[in-house]
């Protein structure tokens, strides 16, 4: 299914705050909002992850594509997934995170580098599980946080800690 790029909602915004819901993986909703995402992530330069609540959706769905990244090692492809959930996580590293939600600002961010996601595929609801590490582990991780209604600010001890960017790239 062709999805139609949506508009990248920038922090504050109180749906970018607030615990996303499951959802059904076949639902057709899902499925067209799981191709806007993939749209959505296609259009913005340098990002290689999304999650629903960006585009204006409280549910638990979040797509990631971490191929053309310079530090990824591992790569699961360009992919969504309906109701992800970490499983394991190991071997804890601070690394640069952005956000397309937060432009202009980087900061050093504390996540594992190995991690365990199981999920749905939307449409056939198949499970899923992907084991990332290095930046893929990261860029899920950052997804999984907007799920929760927490951006990687929140992660940060305080201003200090955060860098200008002078790019647009998104963890």
């Amino acid at each position: 299914m062709k999805g139609t790029a949506r508009e990248v909602l920038d922090a504050p915004h109180p749906v970018l705050s607030a615990q996303a819901e499951s959802v059904d993986p076949a639902d057709p909703r899902v499925v067209a909002a799981a191709a806007d995402l993939l749209a959505t992530l296609r259009g913005e330069l340098g990002t290689t992850g999304l999650a629903a609540p960006q585009i204006g959706l409280s549910w638990r769905l979040i797509a990631f594509d971490a191929g053309g990244h310079p530090q990824t090692r591992s790569w699961a492809g360009e992919l969504v997934v309906v109701n992800p959930r970490l499983t394991q996580a190991a071997r804890w590293h601070d690394g640069r995170e952005g956000c397309a939600s937060v432009a202009g600002l980087t900061a050093e961010v504390p996540r594992a580098t190995r991690i365990t996601l199981l999920g749905r595929l939307p449409g056939t609801g198949e499970a899923v599980t992907i084991e990332a590490d290095a930046y893929e582990a990261r860029c899920i991780q950052h997804q999984l946080d907007h799920l929760d209604g927490v951006l990687f600010l929140d992660r940060v001890p305080g201003a200090l800690s955060l860098h200008r960017r002078p790019h647009s790239c998104d963890s």
